[in-house]
């Protein structure tokens, strides 16, 4: 699979599709929650699913703007994430779009994605080092034990997802 195209569009269209991607990212876990319990947002990542698709889809702006808003809006609507982790939760989304948006420039969709959860869950124990006095290993490693199932659907999905989003270059 080639690299995927950021999608050409208008600043306003941009700004547009963000807010979608932000809400969808906020409105998931409700859903997940809903249908599968409390601790199915752990197994399922569906906050991550939807920044990760930002990046691809839109670049590393729309992919970093996602992944700031969605945990903070999440918050402020339902009280997930909860206050403690919520800090890093924002870094890791934050650096899962970013890093999503800068290395599909370079590297194919795959290797985006794989690099981008790398550099995430990197992040995600950077930010509980100075966010908590928790054990920043076992708090990554219990993360990537409880959500391999939400990271496998991540390599799978967000690919076939973003190719159907990539639009062809506008024809002006």
């Amino acid at each position: 699979m080639q690299n995927v195209q950021t999608l050409k569009l208008t600043r306003t269209k941009e700004i547009v599709f963000s807010a979608v991607f932000t809400a969808m990212a906020v409105y998931a876990p409700m859903l997940v929650h809903y249908l599968g319990g409390v601790n199915a947002g752990r197994k399922f990542l569906p906050m991550p699913f939807f920044v990760l698709l930002a990046g691809l889809a839109l670049g590393w702006r729309a992919g970093l703007v996602a992944g700031l808003a969605s945990p903070i809006i999440s918050y402020m609507l339902s009280g997930m994430p909860m206050l403690p982790i919520l800090p890093i939760i924002i870094v890791q989304l934050c650096a899962f779009g970013f890093f999503t948006g800068i290395l599909k420039e370079k590297h194919n969709v795959f290797v985006s994605l794989a690099g981008a959860i790398i550099l995430g869950f990197l992040s995600m124990g950077l930010a509980v080092l100075f966010f908590s006095k928790m054990n920043a290993v076992v708090f990554v490693a219990s993360a990537v034990r409880d959500g391999w199932f939400g990271i496998l659907a991540q390599i799978t999905l967000i690919p076939l997802l973003a190719k159907i989003l990539a639009l062809k270059p506008r024809q002006d």
